[in-house]
């Protein structure tokens, strides 16, 4: 029976294709190519159980035809990074919960198992860390930007736990900070990828604010292991924390990519209004309750922030010029 996999040709969807392949799961991949690429699959395209399909998941007649004896789904499909929040919100909203939609809709028709992909931005400035599953969320005012993509995720999890209670199998990942080889390093993408290309090219690392602020900087490797882990389990309508729990601040960050890319960049602090325009807000500290995870899904994330900025970093250097 077969897997399908949207968003399968982005960074965190084309890890998760490689896993599967080399399980020997039958894999379909639905990504229309905005920011995926397929490149990132190439080393498992000519396997007999890779098969993709050039396509959105905006397209329900599509995701209906797709989903048919699909077992079950990865939804990774969506529009992330803060710029993209910051510039175009209404796609950031519409798109998100579009898509999470037709999903949705099209597993119930099928009782197809989901597995959903959701963010640590749902706890926005909350203060009471760790933030486990049943946290507060605590947001800013609708009038910030910056806070229309945690709303598009939130609400999409709530779709995802009503269908839940209708007795569609269910099951929400919350990611933080995932970073490794492939990430974006767009003005879109992730402040790993930004620093690693900047100090491979020996250029200014831009660091936004103080650079106080404190992330848990999860490895690919482990983020893929804890995602799997939720197809087979029995645990439905359940959500998971998916990270680290190890903080590093961004200062520190830029000073690491730095030193272990044998760079010469100077380090820069930018205030976020330059970047983001005015009144911008940002998550002083960000910090996984992992306990349920643990215990339930047996996760154990393993990779070292220095391991992972090597191999992270060593990727760049192959790749980015």
């Amino acid at each position: 029976m077969k897997i399908l996999v949207t968003g399968g040709a982005g960074f965190i969807g084309s890890h998760l294709v490689e896993y599967l392949i080399n399980q020997g799961r039958d894999v379909y991949i639905l990504d229309d190519c905005s920011t995926g690429k397929l490149s990132f699959l190439k080393t498992v395209k000519s396997y007999p159980n890779f098969h993709f399909i050039e396509g959105s998941v905006l397209d329900r007649n599509l995701l209906k035809k797709v989903m048919k004896e699909c077992i079950a789904v990865f939804h990774l499909a969506a529009i992330l990074g803060v710029k993209n929040t910051v510039e175009d919100p209404l796609k950031v909203i519409q798109e998100n919960i579009d898509g999470t939609r037709n999903v949705l809709e099209a597993a119930n028709m099928h009782n197809t198992k989901v597995i959903f992909a959701s963010t640590s931005e749902i706890y926005g400035k909350n203060d009471q860390l760790p933030f486990s599953e049943e946290s507060n969320r605590v947001l800013g005012p609708t009038t910030k930007k910056r806070w229309c993509y945690a709303t598009a995720k939130a609400l999409s999890e709530h779709m995802c736990l009503a269908y839940g209670e209708k007795g569609l199998p269910i099951t929400i990942v919350r990611y933080f900070n995932v970073y490794g080889p492939r990430a974006s390093n767009t003005l879109y993408g992730g402040v790993v990828p930004k620093f690693i290309t900047a100090a491979i090219r020996n250029q200014p690392i831009m660091v936004h604010g103080t650079g106080e602020q404190t992330r848990c900087f999860t490895y690919i490797d482990d983020a893929i292991k804890g995602t799997v882990l939720c197809l087979d389990n029995q645990y439905d309508n359940e959500v998971f924390n998916i990270g680290i729990e190890q903080q590093i601040s961004i200062n520190l960050l830029s000073e690491k990519v730095k030193q272990l890319s044998s760079s010469s960049s100077p380090v820069i602090h930018i205030p976020y209004e330059s970047v983001y325009g005015e009144g911008y807000e940002d998550s002083p500290v960000r910090v996984p309750d992992l306990t349920k995870s643990y215990t339930l899904l047996k996760y154990n994330p393993m990779v070292t922030i220095d391991e992972g900025l090597k191999k992270t970093i060593a990727w760049y250097q192959r790749n980015v010029h």
